[in-house]
């Protein structure tokens, strides 16, 4: 079914909010990081459907590309510095299909305690865990798919004859007929936004009709604010709607009206926070 034509069916989708992301001692620790746990906790206590309750986890092998370390990188005469060099990555199936990627420091490896989700996550509520960037040939900043498509790396699954195949988290959307995808997690410029943007690149390519919205309580950056307010425009500009926690709670029939002639932002307020919408 169609999600212009379904229940409203709001998703909640968690991204990368791992030890190895949040300071003190997290490998790759976005600054601030820890500070969304409450606004993540908050949002796993409302009426989404328990089993779209999603969480992802970068879930990378210790050679993953996405290292500066990484033996991929072994034939280059200059050391890459983690953060700031960046490499050239090529389709192996496909050498005229590339993208140019930042190293990291190895960081989520599997099998470490960076790896895991961050301590204060309240993960007994989490319905389902997405692992991403298991394969150690690309990186996957998106929750959805990797940046080489043609042919894809990562594993694809049916959905249906009019869709072919396509990701967990993307069949999960479709099959269960979402309306409203919330996206928060770490890192915001990063695979928060790779996410977002994926989302309504999807939902497009699907024929559905699903909207996005990202909450900015519950985001950091690597880069900062600064990274963040250029994040949102490029949200934006893309059709991701970026919202605040208090506009959510606080919003006022008589103003969404003006200002979202559709009422998008009303009817989720209205089934997320009966309490407050009026």
């Amino acid at each position: 079914m169609s999600s212009s034509t379904s229940t409203f069916t709001p998703a909640l989708l968690i991204i990368d909010v791992q030890e190895d992301f949040c300071p003190p001692n997290g490998s790759l620790a976005v600054p601030d990081g820890r500070a969304i746990l409450p606004t993540i906790n908050y949002l796993l206590t409302l009426p989404f459907p328990a089993h779209l309750k999603l969480a992802t986890k970068d879930h990378h092998p210790p050679t993953h590309i996405s290292f500066h370390t990484s033996p991929h990188h072994s034939a280059l005469t200059t050391p890459l510095t983690p953060f700031t060099s960046t490499v050239t990555i090529a389709n192996p199936y496909n050498p005229n299909e590339t993208y140019v990627s930042h190293v990291w420091p190895p960081h989520c490896v599997v099998g470490t305690p960076g790896n895991e989700f961050a301590k204060g996550l309240d993960v007994g509520s989490v319905g389902r865990v997405v692992l991403k960037g298991r394969d150690e040939r690309v990186e996957m900043y998106s929750a959805f798919r990797t940046p080489l498509r043609d042919p894809p790396l990562e594993k694809v699954e049916p959905v249906c004859k009019e869709h072919g195949e396509m990701g967990e988290v993307a069949k999960v959307l479709v099959e269960e007929g979402v309306t409203d995808v919330v996206v928060v997690g770490l890192a915001g410029d990063y695979c928060v936004k790779a996410s977002a943007l994926d989302c309504v690149e999807i939902a497009r390519e699907v024929g559905r009709t699903w909207r996005c919205w990202v909450v900015e309580e519950g985001v950091r950056c690597v880069g900062g604010e600064k990274a963040w307010e250029e994040t949102k425009k490029e949200l934006k500009k893309n059709g991701v709607q970026v919202v605040s926690l208090a506009q959510l709670k606080q919003v006022k029939k008589s103003v969404v009206l003006h200002l979202f002639p559709e009422s998008s932002l009303l009817a989720l307020t209205q089934k997320l926070f009966p309490e407050v919408a009026v």
